[in-house]
């Protein structure tokens, strides 16, 4: 897929996700939960943040910033996997994670980890933890940036993704 596909799919993306009531600018958008009982796209995206760079911590590594170019990318490629029922770290058009990166202007993209099903940020990260791949990802120390993204599917299934960069 080519860059001009990529970046139209993000555009896209960013214009669904301010038609739904978000504001693009500060990527804070929660999509509804399908049951009063789950809890918001932000509050699981805030504390996956705090769990990764809490953990990070921990493990001897620093803390990292999070990326709004990551974070868009991150967002989009959960609402692909929320909009085909599907996880996957393939995307829309056979897309990787480096090609969401630069579709949404981030340069150095390192590693993505996607999840879902899981109701809550603990449950994620415990997950995320417990898989080699994943846990690498989050562990590894010259990571700079990263995000984490998070929609509802609308039979109410949570999907994420968190990617990494290394500027």
């Amino acid at each position: 897929m080519g860059r001009k596909t990529l970046r139209k799919m993000v555009t896209t993306v960013g214009v669904l996700l301010a038609g739904a009531g978000a504001s693009v600018a500060a990527l804070s958008v929660s999509a509804a939960p399908a049951s009063a009982a789950a809890v918001s796209t932000s509050t699981l995206q805030t504390q996956l943040v705090t769990y990764t760079n809490n953990t990070r911590v921990r493990a001897g590594c620093k803390a990292i910033r999070v990326d709004s170019r990551l974070l868009l990318a991150a967002r989009g490629h959960s609402a692909y996997q929320a909009q085909t029922n599907r996880m996957s770290h393939i995307g829309s058009h056979g897309s990787s994670f480096v090609d969401r990166a630069h579709a949404a202007g981030y340069r150095y993209p390192q590693s993505e980890n996607v999840a879902y099903g899981y109701r809550t940020a603990s449950e994620t990260m415990k997950a995320w933890m417990a898989s080699p791949g994943h846990r690498a990802n989050i562990l590894n120390c010259q990571a700079k940036s990263f995000a984490v993204g998070v929609i509802y599917a609308s039979n109410g299934t949570p999907y994420y993704t968190q990617m990494f960069g290394w500027t």
